[in-house]
């Protein structure tokens, strides 16, 4: 009998020892006074608004070529907008983006002509 009692008073110590440290219980060990910080999350992008990035920077590039750009010798320089993408994907927002800057360049083509039509009047 007295094994049994020696036994449930040492499962019971451990328990409340357990318990003790669970719920802050003293420690020799400097507690910190500020919470743990954590890392903000950076928010990423679906892979659309990637792609969209790219394609916009791709038109934006190619709206901005040098005077004196030769397709057939010179080509556009990647943009970083595009690192995340594969190369078939970087493809097909090169070519968004060919077509994009295209249009860019005839509604400004537009614009030139009503406005010197409307110089003419």
């Amino acid at each position: 009998m007295r094994n049994r009692t020696t036994a449930s008073a040492a499962v019971a110590a451990g328990i409340l020892l357990a318990t003790l440290t669970a719920c802050g219980g003293s420690s020799t060990e400097d507690k910190p006074t500020t919470p743990a910080t954590t890392a903000a999350a950076t928010p990423t992008l679906d892979a659309a608004e990637v792609t969209q990035q790219c394609v916009d920077a791709v038109a934006e590039t190619i709206g901005n070529r040098a005077a004196d750009f030769d397709p057939e010798n010179d080509s556009d320089p990647k943009p970083p907008e595009c690192d995340a993408l594969g190369e078939d994907e970087y493809l097909d927002a090169y070519m968004d983006g060919l077509s994009q800057s295209n249009q860019q360049g005839l509604e400004d083509l537009r614009d030139q002509i009503d406005g010197a039509a409307e110089q003419d009047e």
